[in-house]
């Protein structure tokens, strides 16, 4: 029985017979279908998140169309050049193709480590060069304009509910918790104890707690609960969808309030750039955001930590009685 071995370079194919003679045993071939499947499989039994395996199937999806446009079947026929072809090809920005090439390689590498594949045509091709967004904090008078925005908000909702003091509830949470949106979506009611946010548990098994100011706790239990479990969520279908949502209210808030630009994440700027300049360690405040090194955290407020240092520095002359040019000249 001749059967092909779906390779279109001589030398590689003289290559692999070669390893399958010194083998003693054939390679398997896996189809690119049946690869997804038993990654997916794998990822489900891993516990990756709905979102995560989501965007898996974007990849592969693109992955499968390609494979059928370039007549390639088997993984095993994947070339870097093939990676490369399959790359060019994506329109997404620098930031989303970079994860997306994470994502390519880790199905790849999948497909090593089962036998699929001698090595992974991904880890050759480069990422591109991604340029990270500057920190873009709230403006003490732009967190007022949309705090006064939020008291111009639809009031009622279908289902009664008072509008105004939820979003502003929102609001306050984003600006003094640091949380990311799917958190505060998501937050459960039981995590607001004594005017503390409890944010998480440490690996070394230490509770990181966040005290939030008496408004703020306040402007939480005045609203009506989504559920019993939680503040802006019922739970039913999926968080996602939630999100949307909470983000399409916060955008009509940001239009009211006459801001360019405004997004979600700014809130958490805001939070940890508010305390930098307070003086607050930036090691406590890598903690508070969840990161997993300072390194994260430097890479994005480093520039607030130097104006936190220069603010430091003016009091300390500030304290001498003496001015920056005094300084320079003694």
């Amino acid at each position: 029985m001749r059967k092909s071995l779906d390779i279109r370079s001589w030398d590689a194919g003289q290559a692999l017979l070669r390893k399958w003679e010194a083998e003693g045993v054939g390679a398997e071939l896996v189809s690119i279908p049946e690869a997804v499947a038993k990654f997916t499989a794998d990822a489900r039994a891993r516990k990756l998140t709905d979102a995560t395996l989501a965007k898996y199937r974007v990849l592969f999806t693109d992955l499968e169309r390609f494979g059928k446009e370039r007549g390639i079947k088997f993984v095993r026929s994947l070339t870097i050049q093939d990676a490369r072809d399959f790359r060019a090809g994506w329109s997404d920005g620098a930031i989303s193709a970079a994860k997306k090439l994470e994502r390519l390689r880790a199905f790849l590498r999948f497909c090593v480590d089962s036998k699929w594949l001698d090595e992974n045509p991904a880890k050759g091709v480069k990422p591109p060069k991604v340029t990270t967004p500057p920190t873009l904090p709230f403006s003490e008078d732009q967190m007022r304009r949309i705090l006064r925005a939020c008291e111009h908000y639809p009031r009622k909702n279908s289902l009664g509910q008072d509008n105004r003091a939820r979003i502003k509830a929102f609001v306050l949470l984003l600006r003094y918790s640091g949380l990311r949106l799917g958190d505060a979506v998501g937050l459960e009611r039981s995590r607001l104890t004594d005017g503390k946010l409890f944010l998480r548990t440490q690996k070394t098994g230490t509770s990181v707690s966040l005290p939030l100011p008496a408004h703020v706790g306040e402007a939480l239990r005045s609203i009506r609960p989504a559920s019993d479990e939680r503040f802006f969520w019922s739970g039913a279908g999926h968080l996602r969808s939630c999100m949307s949502v909470w983000d399409r209210s916060l955008r009509r808030v940001f239009k009211l309030a006459g801001i360019e630009g405004g997004h979600a994440h700014r809130f958490r700027d805001t939070f940890a750039v508010s305390l930098l300049e307070k003086g607050v360690p930036i090691e406590q405040v890598a903690v508070l955001l969840g990161h997993s090194s300072i390194r994260v955290t430097e890479k994005h407020y480093s520039p607030w930590v130097a104006s936190r240092q220069s603010s430091l520095e003016a009091a300390v002359m500030k304290a001498w009685g003496e001015g920056p040019r005094a300084a320079a000249g003694s």
